[in-house]
């Protein structure tokens, strides 16, 4: 029997099943029996519509499952998670909820591809088209992704795409490095209160959104350490060097939980902002600073990531070591490192000139034994 009264103090009957080992129980908010047992189909029929989707979700290969678990099981510890909802919500939406993944082969991939490259980038009169590099990584690299995920869950495809073929050509990344004229151009320019958050961009080497939200409990002075979350939810260690130490010890107090902060120039009723007190800063109100700091000190071509850019290729020059500036920037492959290794061209040049002078002096003395010998 599904419906029954309960021995409690209640005028409705209950409902209760079991469909796959899942037990299902409640009140059917009826007194009538014939009432009641009307609500325990219906509920029966809705037990089992439930149980059918989270098995379908769990093994189906349609873009609106496949993208869910992908979501739920590694999305959460990318370094920019709404990226990745924004980019998988994009797939979806183009290849339609119930296609399943097995549907695209490498003509529909390579329609996706030619579909998504002309595209024009939002908010600009007479935008041009996004680049090849956010064609790869906004579209290709994620729908290859979703393919690699399926596989670990034992999904097998005939006719997948050819990711080789797919990827467009991308332009090889500038390293750019900040000549002694334009530093010191910056820090005339610099903001009081975003000056501490500059040197200390400058000194780690760190991402802007690692310093952006840097906060009190990533920092250890004891140990001498930053520890934060990376890109793919790595466990990232930066050293705290003096200069380092010399930069963000005087801010303790300033704020109780961020490391940087900055003073308001301006009062907001509606933010709650007070003209005069210490905010923390964030990631559009620093970019906008920067602007404006660069633009006032002349400095041309330098976007704020080549600070990162600037700062590595120092390490190396310096050190020489590249597998000790791979570690000083955080990278997970030296592949990204060697973008910098053009800083070691001298060094490469003096060594071969070694070698041939070596071989020249080789050369002098056999020709000497040779004479003898005659």
């Amino acid at each position: 029997m599904s419906v029954f009264i309960t021995e409690k103090s209640t005028p409705y009957y209950w409902y209760s099943f079991q469909i796959q080992r899942r037990r299902f129980f409640g009140s059917t908010r009826c007194t009538s029996r014939k009432e009641a047992e009307r609500v325990e189909a219906l509920k029966r029929d809705k037990a089992k519509a439930l149980v059918n989707a989270e098995q379908r979700s769990r093994t189906s290969l349609a873009m609106d499952d496949i993208t869910a678990r992908l979501w739920t099981d590694q999305a959460p510890y990318d370094a920019d998670p709404d990226a990745t909802m924004a980019n998988l919500g994009r797939l979806v939406d183009y290849f339609g909820k119930t296609t399943s993944l097995t549907e695209i082969d490498h003509a529909k991939a390579k329609e996706m591809v030619a579909w998504r490259r002309g595209q024009r980038l939002k908010g600009k009169k007479d935008a041009a088209r996004i680049a090849n590099a956010t064609v790869n990584r906004s579209t290709t690299k994620v729908l290859q992704r979703l393919f690699a995920f399926a596989k670990a869950e034992g999904a097998t495809f005939e006719n997948q795409p050819k990711w080789g073929e797919l990827l467009l050509p991308e332009p090889v990344e500038r390293v750019r490095e900040l000549q002694d004229e334009e530093s010191d151009a910056l820090d005339a320019s610099m903001r009081g209160d975003y000056a501490p958050f500059f040197a200390f961009v400058r000194a780690s080497g760190m991402r802007l959104k690692e310093c952006v939200g840097l906060r009190w409990t990533e920092v250890n002075f004891g140990t001498k350490q930053i520890v934060k979350t990376g890109k793919g939810g790595r466990r990232i260690v930066f050293p705290i060097s003096d200069t380092i130490r010399e930069i963000i010890f005087p801010l303790q107090g300033k704020h109780p939980e961020f490391v940087f902060t900055y003073t308001a120039i301006y009062g907001n009723k509606r933010l709650g902002i007070v003209r005069g007190e210490r905010y923390p800063i964030t990631y559009n109100g620093t970019k906008s600073v920067w602007r404006t700091i660069r633009i006032n000190a002349g400095v041309t071509d330098f976007r704020f990531h080549d600070f990162r850019h600037d700062f590595g290729t120092k390490v190396l020059r310096e050190t020489g070591n590249l597998k000790l500036a791979q570690k000083a920037l955080n990278h997970a492959d030296i592949k990204s490192t060697l973008r910098y290794a053009h800083v070691l061209d001298s060094d490469v040049a003096e060594a071969v000139e070694l070698v041939a002078r070596s071989r020249r002096r080789n050369a002098g003395k056999s020709t000497g034994k040779i004479q003898e010998a005659g």
